[in-house]
């Protein structure tokens, strides 16, 4: 056994227990034992395997047993379904000194390392879900196996760290620099995408692939294989590899993307060590990683990104201020009212998810035709990447129904309308309705920006309407705004709130106000970047004056995506809605009437660069900004009106802001959310004199 100590202050920990037994190899041809390590920490599926350093001292004597039985091979798996899901992160908030989270990492690599370093084989029997220090158990041991159900990978660059057990080092060797980047960088940023089987095999993270239902017996046949040499598995040095440099650069690439071209500490770090692995020992690459995890845990950022983190998971599960459930209506068929794009994606997740009868309609049989067109076209799509069976699509293909008839929302319990944002248009719409449907069917609206209980204006029940806003492109973003207005009911929420869990979406119930969360602040934000623009600011220091603060996206590539005519119409309805700090931008209105649709385009060399015909629409001012004072205006602006929007009850507290901001505008979780980030700037208190959150939260203890 190793001489280890628990660090100062280290919190209580669901202790993940290490058993031994040993595992007869006669059946499998050969004399000896192998030694089966078994983590658990006595809990069930929901609680997953996680380490702390209580669970590292159960790992280090179970190790230490292993070895003094003298096997043949000592062998690691996990409980049922689940190998390890990493660190114990709760722990992070007891860590208050560099020293401290040294300790923690040193402590990993102490234990973990003697798996790759004790003389005898080793296998790690992965048969579940591992992830982060999780998989680094794996990395240490020599062979490793997998279940063909467990997702796999090295999640810590996603949450501001790198990996830190040993991954950042021995992955690179194992499986070369582009698969090692792919793993550690590309899968993180790309919010947080996990390995499945296959590619953890084709990638070389793992040896061989086995069911789960005769797993752990065939694993051991695969270690029996090994040992008596049937079964050959050949390392390659990948040290003189030419494809290093290449590889580090996509790594580099893909940061500066995800941050909008901001320095962000994890991912340098992280692609530092994995460069240095090229021709680091052990020894020096770990205690790479135990500096960079005690200076990482020590930064706000880390901080920051956990918080969100939890935060998401916390609201994936809950919804603040959501009825009972047992008040939602049982919904047995949908409407989705027009065929458009936006109302095709509706339809597609609405069947995928609810598998209830669907009708679609429009105003003339063409434009119906090509929406359940595009639906049935995605769900083939889905068959040939064998995402779906051919039966199940030909079932949800027959579920969708067009008309031009509104008659054939007869029976619906549920119609959602995706029609063009004009309010009188929607208000004639649901009044028409009504006349067809029963008097509990919920009218649900993805409006933008108008008014939900302008919609009800005149209905028999205008208790049964409410706001359904999705953000595009519907099956990705995972945010939907529930808008309750003064009138709608319980029962109406309650039933929406229902659909929103089947969509497998996570919620954020508002008041039934202007814009709502995400398109009221980003409007405002958009609209100090435009009107400095328009004041004389060049457009590429107004555009480039938050990249310093880690944004995916500029504003005006943002606008891009979002199209300006959508951007306009926006400001159009806050300005009439909220009053002049929603200004109007002549730039905006030039590109809208002139149909120029982006402010950047692509040249043959796939680069962007500013589109002439929008440049020469800008608002000729005199009264330029720097880049400074212009980020300073747009942050000022974001915590305003924040401010008013929780003293207006909009949402109940500043975290659904957050959550809102990182779901719905993919603002990264190194920031926290951007009310923290703006705690944190001191930018809170200078503009509404107090913070959004009490000191301590996304950011170190004060």
């Amino acid at each position: 056994m190793t001489s280890l100590d628990i660090p100062a202050g280290a919190p209580d920990e669901v202790i993940t227990h290490a058993f031994v037994r040993d595992v007869d190899l006669a059946p499998f041809g050969l004399s000896g034992t192998l030694c089966l390590i078994t983590l658990d920490n006595g809990q069930d599926h929901n609680r997953p395997n996680t380490i702390g350093p209580k669970s590292l001292l159960e790992i280090d004597e179970a190790i230490s047993t292993a070895i003094l039985r003298k096997p043949v091979a000592i062998g690691i798996t996990g409980k049922p379904f689940i190998f390890a899901a990493g660190a114990d992160l709760t722990g992070l908030s007891f860590i208050s000194a560099r020293e401290q989270s040294l300790a923690v990492g040193k402590m990993g690599h102490d234990v973990f390392r003697r798996l790759g370093e004790c003389g005898i084989p080793t296998f790690a029997f992965i048969n579940g879900l591992a992830l982060g220090g999780g998989l680094e158990i794996g990395l240490h041991c020599e062979y490793r196996t997998l279940a063909t159900t467990a997702l796999t990978g090295l999640p810590e660059v996603f949450l501001g760290l790198v990996p830190g057990w040993g991954g950042a080092t021995l992955l690179p060797k194992l499986i070369g620099p582009e698969n090692a980047v792919q793993v550690i960088m590309l899968n993180a940023l790309n919010n947080n995408t996990m390995l499945k089987a296959k590619e953890a095999l084709s990638l070389g993270v793992v040896d061989a692939v086995f069911e789960p239902a005769d797993f752990l017996e065939r694993s051991v046949a695969f270690a029996a294989d090994v040992l008596r040499g049937t079964k050959k598995i050949v390392r390659k040095d990948f040290s003189q590899d030419p494809a290093w440099e290449s590889a580090l650069a996509k790594g580099k690439a893909a940061a500066a993307k995800k941050y909008g071209g901001a320095d962000i500490d994890a991912p340098r770090r992280a692609l530092q060590i994995i460069s240095d692995a090229r021709t680091a020992s052990r020894d020096e690459g770990f205690a790479a990683e135990d500096n960079a995890l005690a200076d990482l845990t020590m930064s706000d950022s880390l901080r920051a990104s956990l918080y969100a983190f939890n935060l998401i998971q916390k609201k994936r599960k809950k919804v603040e201020g959501a009825p009972k459930p047992a008040l939602a209506r049982k919904v047995t068929k949908v409407g989705v009212v027009g065929a458009g794009l936006m109302a095709s994606q509706l339809a597609l997740i609405l069947v995928r998810n609810l598998k209830c009868p669907l009708v679609m309609t429009d105003l003339d049989q063409a434009r119906v035709d090509k929406g359940v067109g595009w639906v049935h076209q995605e769900l083939a799509k889905l068959v040939e990447k064998k995402r779906m069976s051919e039966e199940t699509a030909r079932r949800l293909s027959a579920l969708v129904t067009g008309s031009v008839d509104p008659s054939a929302y007869a029976g619906c319990d549920f119609i959602i309308e995706a029609i063009f944002e004009e309010l009188s248009l929607k208000q004639v719409l649901f009044k028409k309705l009504e006349g067809i449907v029963g008097p509990e069917c919920v009218f649900a609206t993805n409006t933008s920006s108008l008014s939900v209980e302008a919609m009800s204006k005149d209905l028999e029940h205008p208790e049964r309407v409410i706001g359904f806003h999705f953000f595009n492109p519907v099956s990705l973003m995972p945010l939907l705004e529930i808008a309750r207005t003064s009138k709608t009911d319980d029962a109406t929420t309650a039933t929406a709130v229902s659909v929103g869990k089947e969509l497998k979406k996570t919620m954020v119930i508002t008041k039934d106000a202007p814009g709502f969360v995400v398109n009221r602040l980003l409007t405002r934000f958009m609209g100090e970047i435009t009107d400095a623009m328009d004041e004389g600011t060049s457009a590429d220091v107004a555009d480039g004056a938050m990249r310093s603060i880690g944004f995916p996206m500029t504003p005006f590539e943002l606008l891009g995506l979002v199209g300006p005519a959508v951007a306009l119409h926006v400001s159009e309805t806050l300005h009439e809605n909220l009053g002049p700090r929603y200004r109007v931008s002549p730039t905006m209105a030039r590109m809208v009437k002139e149909n120029v649709r982006t402010f950047y385009i692509k040249g043959e060399d796939g680069k962007y660069s500013p589109n002439p015909a929008a440049v020469a629409l800008i608002e000729k001012g005199d009264k330029p900004s720097t880049g400074a004072q212009v980020q300073a205006r747009a942050l000022a602006a974001l915590a305003e009106e924040a401010r008013m929007m929780l003293d207006e009850g909009v949402v109940s507290t500043a975290a659904e802001i957050d959550l809102c901001m990182l779901l719905g505008a993919g603002w990264p979780l190194v920031l926290g959310g951007i009310l923290p980030y703006l705690d944190r700037a001191g930018v809170s208190e200078s503009v509404c004199g107090k913070r959004f959150h009490e000191k301590g939260v996304a950011s170190l203890p004060a």
